[in-house]
């Protein structure tokens, strides 16, 4: 697979990068969080502004101009997901649209997460103002319900790469170690063609936790560790993240 490089960051190199998730409701929490983090592993960070409870009256810029001073050179994501995705917020269509479109306005961050069927035809639109802006953008599919079979995970990495994402993700939810394997096998697939994008592949849960932590023998670029509060289940805590994909590292 290619690589994708955000500030001092190649994505899709070397072992997955742990990406941290910020979901404090208020801003000064949110910058707290961002503080603790400093301590931590990590690559980069991603800002879950669905979390936020000022987001339709406040908006993104303040919060991204605050974490910009304290997180220094970290590339940032800023990800609104939508509660259809597992988000923590409803948001109607305008306003989740409205909300990207500010975002990418701004300037502020340095990814954006597009989740691929939600916004539909409206997606195309917001690539190519992200890919003006210099923003690179991760399209996404969540599936709390369960794990699509091998082949539509595959169509959906496809789907992402030609809308013209930088970075294609699907997290699904697993019923048995089949659906664990399948997603692992997609990314693995998809990933093994050098000029296909980058990959998130993850199987959600107790069950799927082992996802997180075997990324690069499938070709999984990124993986997400908490500092404090989990954002999705089955997440490591950062610091044990790091050092089980090390000592993986070590041993392959």
């Amino acid at each position: 697979m290619g690589t994708v490089t955000v500030r001092n960051l190649t994505i899709g190199q070397g072992i997955p990068k742990i990406c941290i998730p910020l979901v404090s409701p208020t801003r000064d929490g949110i910058l707290e969080e961002a503080r603790g983090i400093l301590s931590l592993p990590y690559d980069l960070v991603e800002w879950r502004c669905d979390w936020y409870e000022d987001i339709f009256t406040k908006g993104t810029s303040q919060v991204l101009t605050d974490l910009r001073e304290i997180l220094g050179d970290s590339p940032i994501l800023c990800t609104f997901r939508t509660k259809e995705e597992g988000g923590a917020r409803e948001a109607s269509r305008e306003q989740y649209l409205d909300l990207l479109h500010q975002i990418l306005s701004d300037g502020l961050a340095d990814l954006i997460d597009l989740e691929l069927f939600t916004l539909g035809d409206a997606l195309g639109e917001l690539i190519a103002s992200a890919k003006s802006r210099g923003i690179k953008t991760i399209v996404s599919n969540h599936d709390f319900q369960h794990t699509p079979p091998k082949e539509e995970i595959l169509r959906r990495f496809q789907m992402m790469r030609d809308a013209g994402a930088d970075i294609a993700k699907v997290a699904a939810m697993p019923e048995n170690s089949e659906d664990v394997l399948n997603l692992l096998y997609a990314a693995q697939e998809f990933s093994r063609n050098p000029e296909n994008i980058p990959v998130i592949a993850m199987s959600m849960g107790s069950l799927g936790c082992v996802s997180r932590i075997c990324g690069q023998a499938f070709g999984s670029s990124v993986t997400f560790g908490c500092a404090q509060k989990a954002s999705a289940p089955g997440q490591f805590p950062a610091r044990e993240l790091k050092i089980i994909m090390t000592l993986l590292e070590e041993d392959s």
